[in-house]
């Protein structure tokens, strides 16, 4: 747990680090005047997860940034050394309430105002922003199939938030801090936030508020200034404290390029099962190192990279349920040995994606979290795939078109720290 010597004082916030150290253990560090004095005691803890557990008045663009450098600043390679996320809330008994979610959530069904690959998940619905009237469902058993959907599809939205039965809303189109635009080329309603709450505004003046309780976790994968917390009345506070949101990502500034909000479906819903939230938005970052190692004078790229916030506990397990993937990898250790494979599903399409929607989709490298932190690595087999080995996870870059006659593996030795 890392904190303000402010929010230490403060019994409210106090309280919460004291439920997080006894969910998960761990030490504490408390840091004053910046956030970036922590280094030097995360340093020489080295953890391989860090809570930041902060005020929403501290929860600056700034702040979030500053928390992405830290990240990368463990050690002296240019790599993640840590999975971190900032745990905050519209006001401590709203961090508190996030803070004891401790029941793991396997996300079963999804909706969102954008499209999603309604394969990768037992059931779900998404609204199209694009297309007035039009929707695609998937029914539990069934297979996704185009419903109609009312032209103004504000309520509907809160209803299926209000029904305790969504675990992931996705959304993109237009965003500012204070409301999300539903219909992104054609007219629809708003949802609009202030003192931590949220109602839906509908064409025809009617509001609707947002009381959704569930656990859930939410992804304004495309939206501009939605992780943006810049007062008491911004969206992401709303969005913990109304709609019962315990994890999120967001941008902090208008987004254009797209590669850290629309990547993390890559890598959590495309590839269902395999990663937490808090790994799916941990390794698309390190994808988006990697091509910044690739070519420095990325503009995109170096835009995105300290600007998207994860909120929440990144200890908390959200995970999509086991559903189709494009392929299979495993890891499998022999004493310091450690041998990586992945087996296609789909044949020459196995590395295509399963939702092209959005910008900045595919091509991703493929990641394996490592189960322990290991010292310096020598490739044994599979040099040719440039595997990029660091102290907690192998990194391999898309290899194109899957070649059906290679076999992909790469064996390599190292030592546990």
């Amino acid at each position: 747990m890392v904190l303000s010597e402010a929010t230490a004082r403060d019994p409210g916030w106090a309280a919460v680090a004291a439920v997080l150290q006894a969910k998960h253990g761990g030490g504490r560090i408390t840091w004053g005047g910046s956030v970036t004095n922590a280094l030097p005691a995360l340093r020489a803890a080295f953890p391989r997860r860090a809570c930041f557990v902060t005020r929403p008045q501290e929860a600056t663009r700034e702040y979030v940034a500053q928390v992405h450098r830290l990240m990368r600043a463990l050690d002296d390679d240019p790599w993640g050394d840590c999975l971190g996320g900032i745990l905050t809330g519209h006001d401590a008994s709203n961090a508190l309430a996030i803070a004891q979610t401790a029941a793991p959530l396997t996300i079963r069904k999804g909706a969102g105002g954008t499209s999603i690959p309604l394969g990768r998940m037992p059931e779900g619905i998404w609204y199209d922003e694009g297309r007035r009237g039009h929707a695609v469902e998937k029914r539990a058993g069934g297979e996704p199939r185009d419903v109609e959907a009312p032209g103004d599809t504000t309520s509907t939205l809160v209803d299926l938030l209000n029904g305790g039965t969504v675990d992931l809303f996705v959304t993109s189109g237009h965003a500012t801090e204070r409301d999300w635009q539903i219909g992104y080329s054609y007219r629809n309603g708003h949802f609009r936030s202030k003192a931590g709450r949220m109602r839906g505004v509908d064409t025809f003046g009617g509001e609707h508020e947002v009381r959704s309780t569930n656990p859930k976790v939410y992804l304004p994968v495309g939206n501009c200034l939605m992780g943006h917390i810049d007062g008491p009345d911004a969206m992401a506070l709303a969005w913990m404290n109304a709609a019962g949101v315990r994890q999120m990502i967001g941008y902090t500034v208008p987004t254009w390029f797209g590669y850290m909000g629309w990547g993390v479906l890559d890598y959590f819903v495309d590839q269902p099962g395999r990663f937490t939230l808090a790994e799916a938005f941990f390794v698309n970052q390190q994808a988006l190192l990697a091509e910044l190692q690739r070519n420095p004078a990325s503009k995109g790229h170096r835009f995105d990279r300290d600007v998207v916030a994860f909120y929440g506990d990144p200890g908390w397990e959200a995970r999509m349920a086991d559903g189709p993937r494009n392929w299979e990898q495993a890891l499998d250790r022999a004493g310091n040995r450690f041998t990586f494979t992945i087996r296609p599903n789909l044949g020459a399409a196995s590395f295509g994606v399963a939702d092209g929607n959005g910008s900045q989709r595919g091509g991703r490298p493929f990641v394996q979290l490592l189960p322990v932190r290991i010292g310096p690595a020598t490739v044994v087999e599979g040099a040719d795939f440039a595997p990029v080995i660091t102290d907690d996870f192998l990194l391999v870059p898309h290899p194109g078109a899957c070649d059906t006659n290679r076999a992909y593996r790469i064996v390599f030795d190292a030592a546990p720290r």
